[in-house]
C-alpha cells in the first residue's frame, strides 16, 4: 500500500499522541496518521502499580481513543526506513507513506546490561507493551524472591510495590552507595532507603549483579562484593536508551547525550522531521550540555512544541532547556526533585546558597493525615536565582515541587519567593504563615 499523509507520526506513547492531537488541534485541515508499533501500549509511569495497586492490570492501557475522537488515523505497524529524498517511510508491513512532515516519536528501550545469565527465562526487562506486562506480571507473582536492579525511580517503585504482595521477598541492588542518587541529596535519599526498609525490602547498595545463574530459569545471583542470593524473578529497573535506529539510518544526527538532535522548536537536522520523548535529545536548562532525561512530562511538553509548529512557529518556546522535574511516591511518602539538587550544583561548579526548612503539611498540625514536609531550595549566591528544589512529605509535595519547578523556569529570585502569595486551607496546605517554600527562601535569604 503506498498512501500519501500530510502529518506522520512515528511511535504512540505520551510524546506521539500528545503530538498528534496538538497537530490536530492547530492545524485542523490536515490529515494525521499514527503509526504505533505494540496493539496494545501502556502508560509508562503506571507500570509499577500494574503489580498491586492497579486490581486490574489492564486498567494502565494507554488507548488510542483521543486520536480517533480527534480523527487521527492509527496504523499498528513499524517503521523502518525514512527516505527523505522521497519523503516517506516503508514499514514492516510493507506499506509506504509519504509524508509532508514527520514526528518520531520513537520512544526507548530497556538497558540490558552483559551480565551472564542474563537470557534466562525470569529475567523480565521493562517493555511498553501491556501484553507482555500482563504476562511478566503473572509470573513474578507465582514466584517466592525478586531481585529489582537499579535503584532509581522505577526500581524504587517496583520494590515499594511488590513488597505488598505476600509471600514474595524483595531484593534491591544499586550499584551506587544510595538510592535517587542523581535526583535527591543524601538526606532526601534516606528516607526513601528507611521506608522500603521498613516494609523488608532488603536493600544492597554499592554492588552489582555480576551473575544470574541456574539451569534454563534463574535460581541466584552472584553480586560484586561476593555476596550470593537465591531469587527466582529479576526485573531489570536500570533505565533506558533512546531508540535512535531510524533516525540515524536515515542521516540524522545525534546530540553527545545519544538522542536525536534537535532545536528549541523539536526540529531535527532536516527541516520537515521533528523528534520528540525519549528518541530527542535534551540539554540541560542552566548548563545547555547534553544530559539523559525520560519522562513523560518532559516528553508531552516537547510534543506540544513539536505539533504547534509543524508548518509555522506559532508558539515561541520559553522554556530554552531540559529542568528535569520529577516525583515518585514510596508508602505514603512523596518525593519531587527539580533542576539542579546541591550535590549536582556544587559538581557543575555553581557557587550557591541554600535553603532548609521542616514543618507539616496541614494546620494546624494535629488534623487527621497530616504529614511532616521538608523542602530544600538551591539558589544562586550572586543572582539570587532559584537553581533547583527538593520536597518529600504528604500527597500536596507532588503539587509543590511544580510550583518549584515553574519557579526555576521563570527564574524567580529569592526575595520573590519570600513574598509569594499563595492559597491555603487547613487540610490542603501548610499554614500561610509558615509555608514552606517561603520558610526555605527566607533561611537562604539569611545567609545571603
Amino acid at each position: 500500500m503506498n498512501k500519501k499523509v500530510d502529518i506522520l507520526v512515528v511511535g504512540a506513547g505520551p510524546a506521539g499522541m500528545v503530538s498528534a492531537v496538538t497537530a490536530r488541534r492547530y492545524y485542523p485541515d490536515k490529515d494525521i496518521l499514527v503509526i504505533k508499533n505494540v496493539a496494545n501500549g501502556c502508560i509508562p509511569c503506571g507500570i509499577p502499580y500494574m503489580f498491586y495497586s492497579l486490581k486490574n492490570p489492564q486498567d494502565n492501557i494507554l488507548g488510542a481513543d483521543g486520536l480517533i475522537k480527534n480523527k487521527i488515523e492509527v496504523a499498528v505497524d513499524e517503521g523502518l526506513k525514512v527516505d527523505r529524498e522521497k519523503k516517506s517511510i516503508v514499514t514492516k508491513k510493507a506499506d509506504e507513506y509519504v509524508y509532508e512532515k514527520l514526528i518520531l516519536a520513537t520512544g526507548s528501550s530497556p538497558v540490558i546490561p552483559k551480565i551472564p545469565g542474563i537470557d534466562k527465562k525470569g529475567v523480565y526487562p521493562i517493555y511498553k507493551d501491556m501484553d507482555y506486562l500482563k504476562t511478566c506480571i503473572e509470573e513474578i507473582k507465582n514466584t517466592k524472591s525478586v531481585l529489582i536492579i537499579g535503584g532509581g525511580f522505577i526500581g524504587v517503585e517496583f520494590a515499594d510495590e511488590i513488597s505488598k504482595i505476600q509471600g514474595i521477598n524483595v531484593y534491591l541492588v544499586e550499584a551506587l552507595p544510595r538510592l535517587l542518587a542523581n535526583s535527591f541529596d543524601q538526606d532526601f535519599s534516606f528516607s526513601v532507603e528507611e521506608k522500603l526498609k521498613n516494609k523488608g525490602v532488603k536493600i544492597i547498595l554499592g554492588t552489582k549483579v555480576v551473575e544470574i545463574s541456574g539451569k534454563d530459569k534463574v535460581e541466584e545471583v552472584r553480586l560484586e562484593n561476593g555476596e550470593k542470593l537465591k531469587v527466582e524473578s529479576i526485573i531489570l529497573g536500570i533505565g533506558a536508551l533512546p531508540d535512535t535506529k531510524l533516525a540515524t539510518d536515515a542521516g540524522l544526527d545525534l546530540g553527545k547525550g545519544k538522542g536525536i538532535w534537535a532545536d528549541e522548536y523539536m526540529r531535527t537536522t532536516d527541516p520537515d522531521i521533528f523528534a520528540v520523548g525519549d528518541c530527542a535529545g535534551k540539554r540541560d536548562f542552566y548548563t545547555r550540555r547534553d544530559i539523559t532525561v525520560m519522562l513523560a512530562s518532559t516528553a508531552t511538553a516537547e510534543a506540544r512544541v513539536a505539533g504547534a509548529n509543524l508548518y509555522q512557529l506559532k508558539v515561541v518556546r520559553e522554556n530554552k532547556g531540559t529542568i528535569a522535574i520529577y516525583s515518585t511516591y514510596v508508602d505514603g511518602l512523596v518525593l519531587g526533585s527539580a533542576g539542579l539538587t546541591e550535590t549536582s550544583a556544587k559538581r557543575e561548579g555553581f557557587e550557591i546558597i541554600v535553603g532548609n526548612t521542616e514543618g507539616v503539611d496541614k494546620h494546624p498540625k494535629g488534623l487527621p493525615g497530616a504529614n511532616k514536609i521538608k523542602v530544600r531550595l538551591i539558589f544562586s549566591k550572586t543572582s539570587g536565582i532559584l537553581m533547583g528544589g527538593q520536597v518529600f512529605g504528604g500527597i500536596s509535595a507532588g503539587e509543590m515541587i511544580n510550583i518549584i519547578g515553574m519557579a526555576i523556569q521563570k527564574r524567580v529570585s529569592i526575595t520573590e519567593l519570600e513574598t509569594l502569595q499563595m492559597a491555603t486551607h487547613p487540610y490542603l496546605t501548610s499554614a500561610p504563615t509558615i509555608y514552606p517554600i517561603v520558610l526555605a527562601a527566607q533561611d537562604a535569604s539569611g545567609k545571603v
